[in-house]
C-alpha cells in the first residue's frame, strides 16, 4: 500500500528546509498523477492548518513546446498562497533566490476572476469571467535533483510553485475582452536577462491561448471530486510562454509582452 502521508511529510520537509529528495517515482514506479493530487490535497490541508491562505491557482506544464524537455506531457495545477504572491505595482520587484531550490523563471499571463469559469472552449466566454489581466513571473523550483521527475512527482510537489510576481493589471470591459480573445494566441513575449534576450514565445504555446488554459483548468477541476471549482476573486497564472530559465543572485530579468499591451516586468534577484 502506498503511504501517501509519508510522501507528504517528505515533501513538506524538503520545502521548509529548501532541500532536495529523490523523485517519488524512483522508489515507487506506480505512483500516479492521481496519487500526486492526493498528496497535494494532504499538503494543502496541513498548510491551511498552519495559517496559509490560498488566493488562487497556478497551472503548470501548459506550454507544449517544453513537454519533451522535461518528459511531462500534461498540465497540472496547485494553489498559490497569500505569502507566495507578490504585486509589483511599478513593474519592478525583487526576490531572494536562495529561498528556493533550483529556481527558474517563467513569464506568464495572469488573470483575476470575477465569476466562476464555464466549461467551454470559447475564449470570449472564458474571458467574460475575468476581471483583469496582468503580466507575471512565476518562480518555479524543483526539489528533485537536476529537474528530473515525472508528472506525478511535480503534481505532488505543489506543481513546482515557488512564487508569483504580478505586474500592473489591466481591467477588462467587453470591448477589451473581445480584442484580447483574438490577441492572446498570437501575442509575442520576450524574456531578457541583463538586457540580453534569452527566449521568445507566443501565447499559442500555452494550450493554444492563456484563455484556453483557463478553460482547461476548469474542466480538470470538474473531474476531481476533492478539488474546489474556480471562484470569483481567485488569481490564476496560466503557465510559461517561454521555456523556464535558471536564475541566480544579482541577475535582473525582464519581460516584454509586445502588442498585447501589458507593461512587462523587471525582477531583480538579490544576494543572500
Amino acid at each position: 500500500m502506498k503511504d501517501l502521508k509519508t510522501i507528504a511529510n517528505r515533501l513538506i520537509a524538503a520545502h521548509d528546509t529548501a532541500t532536495t529528495l529523490p523523485p517519488i517515482t524512483t522508489a515507487m514506479p506506480d505512483f500516479s498523477v492521481a496519487d500526486g493530487y492526493a498528496v497535494l490535497l494532504d499538503i494543502e490541508q496541513r498548510r491551511r492548518a498552519q495559517g496559509w491562505r490560498a488566493v488562487g491557482r497556478k497551472i503548470g506544464f501548459t506550454n507544449r513546446t517544453i513537454w519533451p524537455r522535461y518528459g511531462v506531457y500534461q498540465p497540472m495545477w496547485a494553489h498559490v498562497w497569500s505569502h507566495t504572491v507578490h504585486f509589483a505595482a511599478d513593474s519592478n520587484a525583487s526576490l531572494a533566490p536562495h529561498a528556493f531550490v533550483q529556481p527558474r523563471i517563467e513569464p506568464e499571463v495572469v488573470f483575476k476572476l470575477k465569476a466562476p469559469v464555464p466549461l467551454t472552449d470559447d475564449p470570449l466566454a472564458l474571458l467574460s469571467c475575468v476581471e483583469w489581466i496582468a503580466p507575471g513571473f512565476e518562480i518555479v523550483q524543483s526539489h528533485f535533483p537536476d529537474w528530473k521527475f515525472k508528472a506525478a512527482d511535480c503534481t505532488a510537489a505543489c506543481g513546482l510553485h515557488g512564487a508569483l510576481v504580478i505586474g500592473p493589471p489591466i481591467d477588462l470591459d467587453d470591448g477589451k475582452r473581445a480584442s484580447l480573445a483574438a490577441a492572446l494566441p498570437a501575442c509575442a513575449v520576450t524574456l531578457s536577462r541583463g538586457g540580453q534576450i534569452i527566449d521568445r514565445g507566443v501565447g499559442a504555446n500555452v494550450l493554444d491561448s492563456p484563455a484556453l488554459a483557463l478553460g482547461h483548468l476548469a474542466r480538470l477541476l470538474a473531474g476531481q471530486q476533492d478539488s474546489p471549482p474556480l471562484a470569483a476573486g481567485e488569481i490564476v497564472t496560466t503557465g510559461t510562454i517561454t521555456d523556464a530559465w535558471p536564475v541566480a543572485p544579482g541577475e535582473i530579468w525582464s519581460s516584454d509582452y509586445g502588442a498585447l499591451g501589458l507593461s512587462g516586468l523587471t525582477l531583480r534577484f538579490t544576494a543572500p
